[in-house]
């Protein structure tokens, strides 16, 4: 059997065959852009915006005592390359509300009478305050604050100033770790796994389910209708808007009771932003179908997405341990801001003031794609 089939093989229309796969290729420009780009993609982001030790996070400073030992402190923090010292912080509110919103990473306080107490070998104390919600992003921040009162002051000791340098340190650091002081890695992973799998489902089905019926012909049966484009989208969006808060559901149930995540904020409120969330992927996913001309281009756009969305949007990695352009791009993205807003909810108690701008950017970001997949939508059933 085995000699039959071989004496049966042409060469000739094998290659005929192999010619023919790469013409259908080529014609599919979209998968075959895929191909080409994706790995490009992957390539890039693994390999410039990814750092799992981030550097110039945004810290707050907070200086009651204008000093040459708190400049040289604040300098110190500056050429250790992890903190990247905000301007214009008028005051501790001030700081409280930039931690509180994810706009800061620490907030460093130098008591009023710093250097008076410093000189008396009183040994003052620094408060620092770190954002420990994403115990990644700060872990080597912190360890590199833990040597600050051994280094940061040995330019000044000198001289009538060199009887200071003796040990113990001159002055003490007291770190608060706040919403996650015990750094418990599956209080930030857990409410991420929302917004994740939400981009994931939301956009893969609705994107299918239009490409399905476009495949199968069924299509050309809502043009015999009077249904108006706008129509047929939102009433393609609203079951899938259900089986979102269902999965919603179903991790907040998990995260209560399996892992004790805390719930600190309003509910109402969550399930609000959830709500924009949820209408802006699906949103996408709808714009995807009346772009893939099969099921098979639907899921490779889907992937496509899905992919920087994870990546850029600090779920996986620290957001401010990104460059400039890779944090640029993850501002566009939807996730990013869900992110902030579940995480700002759940573990800060953030309240509507604090997440308003992070709302703001997805309604921009949900009505854009709206339009887009009206204008796309309307010239698929015409």
């Amino acid at each position: 059997m085995i000699n039959y089939c071989f004496s049966e093989f042409s060469v000739t229309r094998f290659l005929a065959i192999i010619i023919k796969e790469f013409i259908q290729m080529r014609r599919d420009r979209l998968t075959f852009a895929m191909i080409i780009l994706m790995p490009l993609i992957q390539l890039t982001i693994f390999g410039y915006a990814i750092n799992t030790n981030p550097k110039n996070l945004p810290t707050a400073v907070i200086t009651a005592d204008n000093s040459m030992f708190s400049r040289s402190i604040v300098q110190t923090l500056k050429n250790s390359n992890y903190f990247r010292i905000m301007p214009n912080i008028a005051n501790e509110q001030t700081a409280i509300e930039l931690l509180k919103k994810g706009k800061a990473q620490f907030i460093i306080s130098i008591p009023v009478d710093f250097s008076k107490k410093l000189l008396r070998k009183e040994h003052p104390t620094i408060l620092i305050e770190a954002d420990a919600s994403d115990p990644s992003a700060t872990s080597n921040a912190l360890g590199a604050i833990f040597y600050l009162n051994q280094i940061a002051l040995n330019h000044d000791f000198k001289g009538p100033l060199a009887f200071l340098k003796t040990p113990p340190a001159a002055f003490d650091i007291n770190i608060h770790k706040n919403y996650n002081p015990e750094e418990i890695t599956q209080y930030n992973v857990v409410p991420g796994l929302i917004g994740v799998i939400l981009t994931m489902t939301m956009i893969m089905m609705t994107s299918i389910a239009v490409t399905r019926e476009r495949e199968r012909g069924t299509l050309e049966n809502l043009l015999a209708t009077p249904a108006k484009p706008l129509e047929v989208m939102f009433g393609k969006i609203i079951p899938y808007i259900i089986v979102g808060y269902i999965q919603v559901g179903i991790i907040l149930i998990f995260a209560k009771f399996l892992f004790k995540i805390p719930m600190e904020g309003n509910m109402l409120l969550l399930l609000c932003c959830i709500f924009i969330f949820v209408i802006t992927n699906l949103s996408v996913g709808i714009t995807f179908s009346t772009i893939a001309k099969n099921q098979m281009q639907a899921i490779q756009m889907t992937f496509f997405f899905f992919l920087p969305s994870v990546l850029l949007s600090g779920f996986m990695f620290p957001f401010y341990g990104m460059p400039g352009w890779a944090q640029i791009i993850g501002e566009i993205l939807p996730l990013t801001h869900f992110l902030r807003i579940i995480r700002g909810i759940l573990l800060k108690s953030n309240g509507l003031a604090e997440v308003i701008s992070e709302i703001i950017c997805l309604l921009f970001f949900m009505l854009t794609i709206i339009f887009l997949g009206f204008k796309r939508y309307n010239k698929t059933l015409d």
